[in-house]
C-alpha cells in the first residue's frame, strides 16, 4: 500500500529507525541496575560478570543510591546491595564493602521516606531484598568483611503501605508445586531457591522466564546447557542486562504508531508487518514470548495494523473490557489511563463495528472522570504525567465521540502550556527530549487550530528539542521492576515531534505509509 503526502521529517532516520525493528527483533532498551543486580548475584558463572560488577559499582551515586530521583531509588538501590554483599561473602572485593556500607546507609534513611512509587512487582521486591539483606549481614556466616558494624544494627524496615503478604502467597504457591499467574513469572526470582526449576513455569521460545534475566537466572539455578542459558548468554554478552527482553512487539507497535500518527514517511518491512499481524491471538497480543497478553500492547498493535490496512477488528480486546473501563489484564490490580487512551485509538479506527460507539463513549467518561485538578494526566507505566497526557489528549482529540471531551482537553491543553519551561522544554524533574516530545506531539495534535499561545509553544518546544535530541542524558521514564528507557520508542517519539511540531496545531497529519 503506498500513499504519497509531503515528508513530514527526514526519511534518513526514520527509515533506520523502522529498519532496526527488523534487524534487532529482541529490541533496544536501556541496562537496568535492578536486573544486573540480580544476575551478579545469582549468576555468578555467567559470562561478564566482572563486567557487570564494575557497571554496578560505577553507576552509584555520591549518596550512596542506585536510579532515578525520590523514591525510584529504592528497587535498584535494595538489589544493588543485596548483590554487593553477595560478591563480598564470595569472594570479596577492594571496591564492595564501602559502596555496600554507602548503599545500606542510604537505604536505612529511603525505607523511611514513604511508601515507593508504583512499580511492577515493588511489593514483592522490597520485602525479598530486604530479608536476603537481613541473612547476608546477619547469617550463621556472619557480616561479610568490612561490614561488622551492620551485624548489630536493627533490620531495615519495611516502607510504609507494603507488606510481605503477596510474597508469602507466591512463595506457598511454589513451595506447593503449583504455577503461578503467567505475569508473575517475570518476577520469578522474588522466591528465591523456589524459583529453581518451579513447578508450570517454563522458558518461552525465545529460552527467557518471563522475558526477564533475573527470572530466567532464578529458575536455572546453575549453567544447566539449554534454551535458557543460550537466551541468559545472549542477553548478557555485554555485561548489563535490561529488565525485559525481548521486547519485540511492544517496540514495534509504539515505534510505528508514533511515526505513522504524526505522518512521518515509514517504508516498514513485509516480515515485520506480518509478525505483528501474527502476534495477535484471539486473547490479543502479549509484549514478547514469556509475558501474558495485555490491553495495553493489543490496543497499538491494533491501532498500527489498522493503520497499515491489515486490521484484524478489535475483537480481541473483549476480553478486558469490565463494562467500564478496559483492564490492562484480567485480575488488574488499579487500572491504566494509558491503557484506555489506547484502547480508545484502536476502537476510533473501526468506528462501524457493532458496539464501537457506545465503548468509545464509556472509555471516553473513564478517562476525563480522571483527570486530575491541573489538567493533567498521570499513569502506572510512566513517571512522567507528560506521557500519559499526550496518551490521552490525542485519544479523545481523534476518538472521542461527539466533542465530549472538548473541555477536558482544553483544561490538558492548558496544563501543558503552563508548564512548559523557560528554555522551551517539557520536564517532571528537568526538561527533556522525551518529554518535550510528547508535550510537542499533544499541542500539535489536540490543540485549536490558529491559537497564537499554542503557536509559540510548538515553536520554543521544537527548536529546544532540537538542542536535547541525544544531548539530554537518555533518561529512564518507563515503569518496569525498575525505570528503563526504551530507547527506539523514545527515538520515534522525539522524530515524531521533530516533523509534527512544523505544521498548524490541528492541521491533520499527512500520511506516508509503504509496506515493502
Amino acid at each position: 500500500m503506498s500513499l504519497t503526502a509531503r515528508p513530514a521529517t527526514r526519511p534518513g532516520p526514520a527509515r533506520e529507525l523502522v529498519d532496526a525493528l527488523a534487524h534487532d527483533p529482541a529490541g533496544q532498551s536501556s541496562p537496568s541496575v535492578y536486573e544486573t543486580g540480580r544476575l551478579v548475584a545469582l549468576a555468578p558463572w555467567l559470562p561478564g560478570h566482572d563486567a557487570r560488577l564494575a557497571w554496578l559499582l560505577a553507576r552509584q551515586h555520591p549518596d550512596g543510591g542506585w536510579g532515578g530521583p525520590g523514591g525510584y531509588a529504592l528497587v535498584p538501590t535494595v538489589s544493588a546491595v543485596e548483590a554487593l554483599l553477595a560478591v563480598l561473602h564470595r569472594d570479596g572485593s577492594a571496591a564492595a564493602p564501602a559502596a555496600a556500607h554507602r548503599g545500606l546507609t542510604f537505604l536505612a534513611g529511603a525505607l523511611r521516606a514513604g511508601t515507593p512509587p508504583d512499580l511492577p512487582a515493588t511489593d514483592l521486591i522490597v520485602p525479598a531484598l530486604l530479608a536476603a539483606v537481613d541473612r547476608r549481614l546477619t547469617g550463621p556466616a556472619g557480616p561479610p568483611p568490612g561490614l561488622a558494624e551492620w551485624a548489630d544494627r536493627p533490620r531495615l524496615p519495611l516502607p510504609a503501605g507494603l507488606d510481605p503478604a503477596r510474597l508469602t502467597r507466591v512463595r506457598g504457591l511454589l513451595a506447593a508445586g503449583r504455577p503461578v499467574p503467567e505475569k508473575l513469572a517475570h518476577a520469578l526470582e522474588v522466591a528465591g531457591e523456589l524459583a529453581h526449576r518451579a513447578a508450570g513455569v517454563r522458558p518461552s521460545a525465545s529460552g527467557s522466564v518471563g522475558a526477564s534475566p533475573a527470572a530466567t537466572a532464578a529458575w536455572l539455578g546453575r549453567p544447566e546447557p539449554g534454551a535458557a542459558l543460550d537466551y541468559l548468554r545472549a542477553v548478557a554478552r555485554s555485561g548489563p542486562v535490561p529488565c525485559a527482553s525481548p521486547i519485540t512487539v511492544f517496540e514495534r507497535a509504539w515505534v510505528l504508531a508514533a511515526l505513522t500518527r504524526a505522518g512521518v514517511p515509514v517504508r516498514v518491512p513485509e516480515p515485520v508487518v506480518a509478525e505483528l499481524r501474527a502476534a495477535v491471538g484471539a486473547s490479543g497480543a502479549a509484549t514478547a514470548p514469556g509475558l501474558p497478553a495485555d490491553a495495553d500492547t493489543t490496543a497499538v498493535t491494533l491501532y498500527v495494523l489498522a493503520r497499515l490496512g491489515r486490521s484484524p477488528g478489535v475483537g480481541p480486546l473483549a476480553g478486558y473490557d469490565t463494562g467500564r473501563h478496559f483492564c490492562t489484564w484480567p485480575g488488574e490490580d488499579g487500572a491504566s489511563l494509558t491503557t484506555n487512551a489506547h484502547v480508545l485509538d484502536a476502537l476510533g479506527e473501526h468506528p462501524s463495528r457493532p458496539g464501537v460507539t457506545a465503548a468509545r463513549r464509556r472509555v471516553t467518561e473513564w478517562l476525563v472522570a480522571r483527570q486530575e485538578p491541573d489538567g493533567r494526566w498521570d499513569d502506572r507505566w510512566h513517571a512522567s504525567a507528560y506521557y500519559a497526557t499526550h496518551a490521552v489528549l490525542l485519544a479523545l482529540a481523534d476518538h472521542a465521540p461527539d466533542g465530549a471531551a472538548r473541555g477536558a482537553v482544553e483544561r490538558g491543553v492548558g496544563w501543558l502550556l503552563d508548564t512548559q519551561r523557560p528554555d522551551g522544554s517539557w520536564g517532571r524533574w528537568h526538561g527533556t527530549a522525551e518529554e518535550t516530545a510528547y508535550a510537542v506531539l499533544a499541542l500539535a495534535g489536540a490543540g485549536r487550530a490558529g491559537d497564537a499561545r499554542i503557536a509559540a509553544a510548538l515553536t520554543r518546544g521544537r527548536a529546544r528539542l532540537s538542542e536535547l535530541d541525544g544531548r539530554d542524558g537518555a533518561p529512564a521514564l518507563w515503569h518496569d521492576k525498575d525505570l528503563y528507557r526504551p530507547t527506539l520508542i523514545v527515538r520515534a517519539a522525539v522524530l515524531a515531534a521533530s516533523g509534527r511540531a512544523g505544521r498548524a496545531s490541528t492541521q491533520p497529519a499527512p500520511t506516508m505509509i509503504r509496506i515493502a
